[in-house]
Order: structure tokens, then sequence, then C-alpha cells
């Protein structure tokens, strides 16, 4: 099969007859072998109804329903591990992406060598208030994540070799970062194509201004995990060994100021008297416990299961 198309929808029913019909379109004057896999994310509307609908119309339409609403992230991860095509495409329900750049997007995966193509919306139709604060939220994952090339990481319009989706975990809101998902499991062949945005049609967007601060804290901790997670030792020892260490100079420092001045006949305070002892000593303590936990992090980690799990390419 050529290719997947992983659909996450929540409340999107009167969107999916034009969205399927759009892609059946593409893929007929293309001729390419495909199957639609609806990920149907706890919709209240009649998103499931009209699901079942189309895939009686159509056998490449398959889909999966939630009980209830989890997210895009395990929608996503849902519809990978069903994906059968050699070329994963994702793209949201809403119509703003268009099925029309499928054929490029396949393209660039199958006669470019690229393991990941995520779209780059540079015309929006969004407001500033969502504009900028997209624009700075790009800008900081870029520096941190060092994929210097995508400016739109959180777009739905993305095309994945399928070994990609196969070797990635996509879980709670990380579907912001599957780029640099891929980039921690070695696929390093990362791309980007200028897409065209439409307008929404239908219904209103799901997502408030919170998915930014959410998104910062999932880039710290996929930054902290990707550097540190089987190396805890390496974060927290070192860090609470320059405390530990700052610490005790600070003590003998105080220490020593007093038996100088006890030395010389000058006025001096107890040691106890000082406040920089107390600074020194929390210094001290706040060490020995970050060294601690990193030992606690090695330790955890050295008994995962998972210890020498290795992405191994290939073999002979």
């Amino acid at each position: 099969m050529d290719i997947s198309v992983v659909v996450p929808l929540y409340n999107e029913a009167e969107s999916l007859p034009e969205l399927t019909q759009w892609i059946e379109r593409v893929m007929l004057a293309n001729n390419f072998t495909y199957e639609i896999i609806f990920v149907n994310d706890g919709s209240t509307d009649r998103s499931w109804e009209v699901i079942t609908g189309l895939a009686k119309q159509n056998p490449c339409i398959k889909g999966v329903s939630f009980r209830r609403n989890y997210g895009k992230s395990p929608a996503l991860n849902t519809g990978f591990a069903r994906a059968q095509g050699d070329v994963v495409i994702t793209m949201d329900a809403d119509l703003q992406d268009s099925p029309d750049e499928i054929p490029a997007l396949y393209k660039m995966i199958t006669d470019e060598g690229y393991d990941l193509v995520s779209g780059y919306k540079q015309k929006r139709y969004d407001p500033l208030s969502k504009t900028i604060p997209t624009k700075l939220f790009n800008a900081t994952a870029r520096r941190v994540t060092g994929i210097k090339n995508l400016h739109d990481f959180n777009c739905g319009l993305k095309a994945y070799r399928n070994k990609v989706v196969k070797h990635i975990e996509v879980y709670g809101d990380m579907h912001r970062y599957i780029p640099y998902l891929a980039k921690l499991s070695g696929f390093t062949k990362i791309g980007e194509k200028v897409v065209h945005h439409q307008a929404r049609k239908y219904g209103t967007t799901k997502f408030g201004l919170d998915r930014f601060v959410n998104g910062y804290l999932d880039l710290a901790t996929l930054w902290f995990t990707g550097k540190f997670g089987g190396k805890p030792m390496h974060f927290f020892g070192l860090l609470g060994s320059l405390m530990f260490i700052l610490g005790f100079i600070a003590v003998v420092v105080v220490g020593c100021v007093k038996l100088y001045n006890m030395h010389h006949g000058n006025h001096y305070i107890l040691v106890t008297d000082s406040p920089y002892f107390y600074l020194a000593l929390t210094l001290m303590l706040l060490g020995s416990q970050l060294f601690l936990a990193g030992f606690v992090g090695e330790l955890v980690a050295r008994n995962s299961p998972r210890r020498n799990d290795y992405e191994i390419d290939s073999e002979f």
C-alpha cells in the first residue's frame, strides 16, 4: 500500500464528507493505493455515525472511536499503530489542510529520501492572537530541538516514512514535537514544505491559549529526557556536586573570617550568627539531595527492562 492518511478528529461531522471526497479524488488522480484512518477522539456530535456511513461507501476507510476525549496525541498514536502504507500522511479534519499537497509530500519521502516532512503554513488565516504566540513558540522549539529548518512544528499536515511512526510513541500533548521525537529516535532527515492554509469552513477551533504554556512545559520535558533520561547522574550528580562544593567553600570562608578576626583581636561574631553560614548549609543540603536523586535515578535506569533497547536500522 502506498499511503495511509491518519485523520484525528473531535466534533467534525460537517467537514468529514467533503474531506473524504477530496482525499479520494487526489488518490484516484495519482493512482495511489491508500487507506484513510479516522480516529474519533470521543466526539459528542454525529462524527462517528458519519464515519461509519462513509466506510460503507468506500472499503479503504477505516475508523477507530475512543469512548471519551483523550486528545490529539493519543489519537495520532492509535492511528500510527494501525497504518500500513509505505508513507503515512497526517492531517486535521477541519479542511484547513489541503489533500492536494499529498502527492508532493509523498514524493519527498519516496524520491528525495526524507524520513519526515512537515508542512509550513507560511500564509495563515488565523488572528494575530494566535499567529504571534505561534511564531514565538516555533522559534523556541527550533533553538531547543536543534531542528533549524522547521518553521511550523505544530502543523497537522505531515508525511512520514512508515518505520518512523512505528518507532516513536506520541503521548500526552507531544504531537507538537513529533519531529523532535523522530530525531531522538535517530531519524534525522527532516524536511519542510510550504503548504496552503485554508480558513476553517465548519465549526470552531478546539485549542486555546493554554496550549502554548503546556507546549513549553512539554518541550522542557522532552529536552531533559532526551538529554539525561538514560544518564540522570550526569545532570543531578553534577549539579548536586557543584552546589555542595560551593556550600562547603562558603562554610570554610565564614570559619576563616572568624579565626582571622580572633587572631587579630578584631570584633567577630559566632559562625552560627552569620546568615552566610545558613545559606552555605542550605547549599550543601540541596547538593546532597540532588546527588542522591541522581544516584536513585541511575538505579531506576539500570533496572529498567528497556535499558538495552536500541534503535537498530539494519543488520546482516
